[in-house]
């Protein structure tokens, strides 16, 4: 007998992730005035950090001035975040069509109609306020449009316009990066091979492809047997199926088993099954870490059947290592026609991605 050619089927795809790196730092202004305090602990959390994107600002800042507030204003730049220096809008960066969708602390806040491009002002009717933690979150803020540092100026007031003197000021820094990209590959596999002996779970082991049963007897049955290796990530699992014919010598053949029947000497018969037999005595159970299993058919120990075409392996998911063997059986009547008998069998293994 011969055994099919081990198939190893491999494809490739590659899958893609995205990270975003956004970097944080915090500034204080260098020249504070005398009637105002340093903001405490204060940070701008953003939902991506990609250039030009549409994405979320979450500020957050702590208050260190009790008293009336009435607006803060948020103003973006592209150099520095000190005052008195020039303020001018990022590229491409747009805060002015923002949402407040969120607000904790010093609430009912609305954005101004008074808002730009780049300076947030965030107004309401003047009431008190105490030492603490505030946080306010815009969504539909456009990024700058390149690659870069920049600052926010933060200044609370009494007033509800951002006129007079300021209560608290304070700067952050933040980044724009382009995204990080990272591909990676998990190519599907289908690992399939046939022998007469698979010694270890590699199809590196397989050895031998030609069975001999010897002279052929009507007082006995004949056996012999091979093994098969299979393992897959496919979706789906896989399956193998049986090809070939029976044992023939010229014109004549020995019946193959059509249905599954048990070992009848001084009978024609030509079958095989995937299971430990004890009669006649022959073949194993699947072994390995997989979980394929041999079909109706040719699962039973003790019955034994050949219909080419029939599927006698599956799994339904992927699979590790799992390794058959097929135990063959043969019987001749006495009137069997002399001469050396000769069958191909062939293993076909397709993965279901």
């Amino acid at each position: 007998m011969s055994r099919h050619v081990t198939h190893l089927l491999r494809h490739r795809w590659q899958s893609a992730v995205a990270s975003a790196i956004v970097l944080a730092l915090t500034w204080h202004l260098l020249s504070p005035a005398a009637y105002g305090a340093h903001l405490g602990n204060r940070y701008l959390q953003l939902s991506s950090s990609t250039v030009g994107a549409t994405t979320t600002y979450h500020l957050v800042i702590d208050l260190s001035t009790a008293g009336p507030l009435g607006s803060i204003d948020v103003k973006f730049c592209d150099s520095s975040p000190a005052s008195p220096d020039p303020c001018q809008s990022p590229s491409g960066f747009n805060i002015k069509n923002a949402v407040l969708s969120g607000q904790t602390g010093q609430t009912g806040f609305s954005i101004s109609p008074a808002s730009t491009v780049n300076d947030l002002l965030l107004t309401r009717p003047t009431a008190p306020s105490t030492v603490g933690t505030v946080s306010y979150t815009f969504t539909g803020v456009t990024n700058p449009n390149a690659v870069g540092t920049y600052y926010v100026r933060i200044l609370t007031y009494a007033s509800t316009d951002a006129s007079g003197a300021y209560s608290d000021y304070g700067g952050i820094a933040f980044a724009i990066n382009r995204d990080l990209s990272i591909s990676a590959e998990v190519p599907p596999y289908l690992i399939f091979c046939t022998g007469i002996a698979i010694p270890t779970l590699n199809c590196n082991s397989a050895v031998g492809d030609y069975i001999n049963f010897g002279e052929l007897s009507s007082a006995r049955p004949s056996v012999g047997t091979s093994q098969i290796l299979s393992s897959t990530n496919a979706k789906s699992g896989y399956n193998v199926t049986l090809s070939g014919t029976t044992l023939t010598s010229g014109n004549n053949a020995i019946t193959p088993l059509i249905s599954s029947d048990v070992s009848r000497p001084g009978t024609a018969q030509f079958g095989l099954n995937l299971r430990a037999n004890a009669s006649p005595t022959s073949g194993d159970e699947p072994n390995g870490p997989g979980s394929g299993t041999p079909l109706t058919g040719y699962d039973a120990a003790n019955f034994f059947r050949f219909v080419p075409g029939d599927k006698i392996i599956a799994s339904t998911k992927p699979d590790e290592m799992r390794r058959f063997t097929a135990s063959y059986l043969v019987n001749v009547p006495k009137s069997q026609s002399p001469g050396v008998y000769v069958s191909t069998v062939t293993y076909i293994c397709l993965g279901n991605f």
